[in-house]
């Protein structure tokens, strides 16, 4: 054991490799919390679990949209740790950028398929293994372009939208024992958001109140907020994590 006390509470977080998962993983991590991390490739997988500390994580390989995956993760976060308090539903995708009357609706699926369903499917899974006798909570990991029209991206937008939705409906039908709530990112320096601010951050950033753009650790800290007690009170909401981008709606 590092010298972080044990928190005895244990996570499972989708796509947690690199980027906005992996942050999430370090902020449960360093508060003592056991994590179960999952993502599609093992080499990448298995380094995140290395620096983590794989005295307390653990990472399953698999593409999240793919049933078995999600009943082989679950059922090795309970034989390794006998319990999943929280889950973290991160895995997402975006292959294309262009406009949305041209998609090919083949890769609208892909993108509902992981952006979404998966998340259904873990909470599932999460659901009956342990958080329906035993209380938890849920985050899932929405975005901002899911909340208002989003020019370029508008599959993935949708998919996220569908994904605030169904926090609500999770969290109705699972109260009182678990508390489902969503995080809605702006941009936050990944791989995954590359595309949007390669070459240009400086001016991506400057359109931000708080004058930079996210990074993981920023999403990790309010992932780590509802996932502890003092959210205790708190189920069906989506917490903005956008720099104060929104402030400029509406302005010329």
């Amino acid at each position: 054991m590092t010298s972080v006390e044990l928190s005895g509470k244990v996570a499972l977080i989708t796509g947690a490799s690199r980027g906005i998962g992996y942050g999430v993983a370090e902020a449960l991590v360093a508060r003592g919390d056991r994590v179960c991390i999952t993502g599609r490739n093992e080499d990448t997988l298995k380094a995140a679990v290395e620096a983590l500390g794989a005295d307390r994580v653990i990472g399953v390989a698999g593409k999240a949209h793919d049933e078995e995956h999600q009943a082989v993760a679950v059922a090795r976060t309970m034989e390794a740790f006998g319990r999943v308090d929280h889950l973290v539903n991160n895995a997402g995708t975006n292959p294309v950028f262009g406009a949305i009357a041209d998609l090919d609706l083949n890769v609208v699926r892909k993108i509902f398929e992981t952006n979404v369903l998966s998340a259904l499917g873990f909470a599932q899974r999460t659901w009956h293994a342990w958080q329906k006798e035993n209380g938890g909570a849920i985050v899932n990991i929405a975005s901002v372009a899911g909340l208002s029209a989003s020019p370029f991206i508008g599959a993935y937008g949708v998919s996220k939208a569908a994904m605030i939705n169904l926090t609500q409906q999770l969290a109705h039908e699972f109260a009182p024992t678990v508390r489902v709530n969503a995080i809605a990112p702006a941009v936050v320096k990944t791989k995954f958001a590359q595309a949007l601010y390669e070459g240009r951050e400086a001016e991506a950033a400057a359109s931000y109140p708080l004058g930079r753009l996210g990074v993981p650790s920023d999403v990790g800290g309010a992932a780590a907020f509802l996932t502890s007690e003092q959210s205790d009170w708190i189920t069906g909401q989506t917490l903005v994590v956008d720099g104060g981008i929104f402030l400029n709606a509406g302005v010329g």
